[in-house]
């Protein structure tokens, strides 16, 4: 391959709401999105589940860290290494965050792309939010600077804005009429708070089950609007972006429903999310034409009725102009392991706060 080329990435997405790994090939040049290709889930065990949990708020060198990473790393190792995938000439391996305090410790992420690439035998870049935070940024989110693309690829001709809702929410307003995704009013990005995690730790906890399936537990509950009122008074809603959370940034939520039934507390939840995006939409520089929502948390109609009655403009799936809602993030990091290979910013600014565009990633390459 040639450094400006086009060229099939695969991408690897494990995230916060530990439900699994996604992989999908897209075919980039880091700018442009030609074709999207295969795609794949492996999901975790209930056992590699707790063994990751056990590690989350961890660094590296404590207990249970490396007993996290080498699920991680296996995991990937299997998905990644599927007959589906063999167009691929670069990986794009995020691993598994389980600490994130950019003004403090930094970023942590388990799995080692060394060791992925012997595996794979293939180039992999990993690593990508540490350099962010070390030049003064959030390290998150880094998916924007794919949103620019996908909103050139879906001919977008004014703002339009993306909303992932994974175990964290985070928005992205874009205006994909500017040159480059780095460019002044391009981009603006930032996490609005909880999203599925909360929800999900409560269905574990209470239910024995991964999530709330369509949302039908919420709907069976009345919302505490003490508790909602209360959660709307974090300092962080008061922060203006961008900004980025850890995923136990808002612990203090779960206990406030401990005493609710199993009803009302996934509908006060279910509700939290919503009004964390609905605070958060107050930051965009100008209306998008409609907001395209992916992450698992479309799939809950209850959450996404919240959101319709909240915000003055349409909200869609993502679906709704041909992209895959399961898979966009692990597509974010295989465009973003090709602007990586080419030296180009995969963050600015507007989107962590960094002092300048700058660019992530490490790349590490199998021995001959």
């Amino acid at each position: 391959m040639t450094q400006s080329e086009a060229i099939w990435a695969l991408g690897a997405m494990s995230g916060t709401s530990l439900d699994g790994v996604d992989a999908a090939l897209v075919e980039t040049d880091g700018e442009t999105i030609f074709a999207f290709g295969n795609t794949d889930y492996r999901p975790y065990g209930e056992d590699e589940r707790e063994v990751i949990r056990a590690a989350l708020g961890r660094w590296p060198g404590e207990d249970g860290v490396q007993e996290a990473a080498e699920v991680v790393e296996t995991a990937h190792a299997e998905l990644l290494s599927r007959y589906e995938f063999e167009l691929a000439e670069l990986v794009g391996f995020h691993g598994q965050t389980l600490a994130h305090d950019p003004q403090g410790r930094g970023t942590h992420q388990a799995g080692d792309g060394a060791v992925m690439a012997e595996v794979l035998g293939l180039p992999v870049v990993w690593d990508f939010r540490s350099s962010d935070v070390q030049l003064g940024g959030q390290g998150a989110p880094l998916a924007p600077f794919f949103h620019f693309a996908c909103a050139r690829y879906i001919g977008a001709e004014g703002p339009i804005a993306f909303l992932n809702l994974g175990g964290v929410g985070n928005l992205t307003w874009v205006d994909p009429t500017k040159a480059k995704p780095e460019a002044e009013g391009a981009l603006l990005a930032f996490d609005t708070g909880p999203a599925n995690a909360p929800v999900n730790d409560l269905m574990r906890a209470r239910r024995g089950a991964c999530h709330d399936e369509n949302g039908a537990l919420a709907a069976e509950g009345e919302i505490d609007e003490r508790v909602l009122s209360k959660f709307l008074d974090h300092p962080y809603f008061y922060r203006m972006p961008p900004k980025s959370l850890d995923r136990d940034a808002f612990a203090g939520l779960s206990a406030a429903v401990a005493e609710l039934s199993d009803e009302d507390a996934a509908a006060t939840l279910t509700a939290a999310a919503a009004a964390a995006v609905a605070a958060g939409v107050e930051h965009f520089p100008a209306p998008p034409a409609f907001l395209l929502v992916t992450g698992g948390g479309r799939h809950n109609a209850t959450l996404m009725d919240l959101l319709a009655g909240q915000l003055p403009f349409p909200v869609r799936p993502v679906e709704a102009v041909g992209l895959d809602g399961d898979m966009l993030e692990a597509q974010a990091f295989a465009h973003l392991a090709v602007r990586v290979l080419r030296g180009l910013p995969t963050s600015c600014p507007a989107t962590t706060g960094v002092a300048a565009a700058a660019g992530g990633g490490r790349i590490s390459r199998p021995e001959a």
